[in-house]
């Protein structure tokens, strides 16, 4: 039986996609391995001071803003192709009618790998609850995508070390999930605003579609695209306070206030994070420049928690469908869980 001329350019053009990405990964990593010796070069040629405060903190910015870039644009492109295989109504599919526990585990394994971040908070949380997710493995979902994602797991992973990426997800998912089941287990539906309570669930319909080989790369980009052009400032100036601390800040000052010794810099810094609004990339930065300068590990990891997970500007657009009562609820919860969290690692990783 002979095949359709229209089908037979299919191969060809897949193998072309196939070869250009992994030149490109190929590229990426030559370059990825020069980057070291390139930004010694390029700050040996500015007018400081080997040596000298403002000379460190140079290095620090000139090697970590291409380093922390290049690394962002690899993994969403990796993470994009992965996701492909997800879309919210899948997601959406996966979790309705799951029961508290075991749904709030797989809600916090699924937002490891499903695109959310603020500005979805609002459609994606109306969309499982008219699905007939319940709230509190909802709100495990919520709590696991924006603060253990696959940007922050990776950056960490290169940038501090595996035994701080495992660590950090093993223990993010872990108040994801616990958080969720508390706000589950209080039986708060009553405190969704009225619209959202109306919602009438609909059908759970998965669209059967398969993307080719090709449009798995394209989504790939088009997630680097995004998520590269919308972080890409936070991170820069991410990396210019990190190259700050570097620098200029004592690193017996940083031992001494975000050290083991001190007990309540834990539920500081997780109240100084709430405020701020930054992502996971853009956080990471500092958060290397912190443990490089003494700081203890669940002192700075409960404030990257805390920015990520509990960000102001959240608030604010969850407000469209919580009450006020359920937003301290859900934020009073998982500030526990991240304190609880800053403690554990103090005390485990001596």
């Amino acid at each position: 039986m002979s095949v359709p001329l229209s089908i037979r350019p299919a191969r060809p053009r897949q193998a072309l996609w196939v070869g250009a990405t992994a030149a490109a990964v190929l590229a990426w990593f030559i370059i990825y391995w020069q980057l070291e010796t390139f930004s010694g070069w390029l700050v040996s040629r500015l007018p400081v001071t080997p040596g000298t405060h403002v000379d460190e903190a140079a290095r620090f910015f000139a090697f970590d803003t291409p380093k922390v870039l290049m690394l962002l644009a690899l993994v969403t492109f990796g993470m994009g192709i992965v996701r492909s295989f997800f879309s919210p109504e899948k997601t959406r599919a996966l979790l309705a009618g799951r029961r508290e526990g075991v749904g709030n585990v797989s809600a916090a394994a699924l937002g490891v790998f499903t695109p959310f971040c603020s500005c979805s908070a609002v459609p994606m949380f109306v969309g499982f609850v008219s699905a007939g997710v319940p709230l509190g493995v909802t709100f495990s979902f919520l709590i696991a995508a924006p603060m253990v994602n696959e940007v922050a797991l990776g950056l960490l992973f290169v940038l501090a070390g595996w035994r701080v990426a495992v660590t950090y997800l093993a223990f993010g998912l872990a108040v994801a999930m616990l958080s969720g089941w508390i706000i589950g287990r209080l039986k708060l539906e009553s405190w969704l605003e009225d619209w959202v309570r109306e919602v009438r669930a609909g059908s759970v319909g998965i669209p059967v579609a398969r993307l080719s080989v090709i449009e798995r790369i394209e989504a790939g980009i088009e997630a680097m695209r995004d998520i590269v052009a919308r972080v890409w400032i936070w991170i820069i100036v991410g990396i210019a306070v990190g190259a700050f601390i570097h620098g200029f800040v004592p690193a017996g000052l940083l031992a001494s206030v975000m050290g083991r010794g001190a007990w309540w810099s834990v539920p500081a810094v997780v109240a100084i994070g709430v405020p701020i609004y930054s992502n996971a990339a853009g956080i990471i930065p500092v958060v290397e420049a912190l443990l490089g300068k003494g700081a203890a590990l669940g002192t700075v990891l409960a404030f990257m928690m805390s920015v990520t997970a509990l960000s102001f500007p959240e608030m604010v657009i969850l407000r469209k469908v919580l009450t006020l009562r359920l937003i301290a609820v859900f934020a009073g919860v998982v500030a526990l869980g991240i304190v609880a969290v800053g403690f554990l690692f103090n005390a485990l990783f001596v």
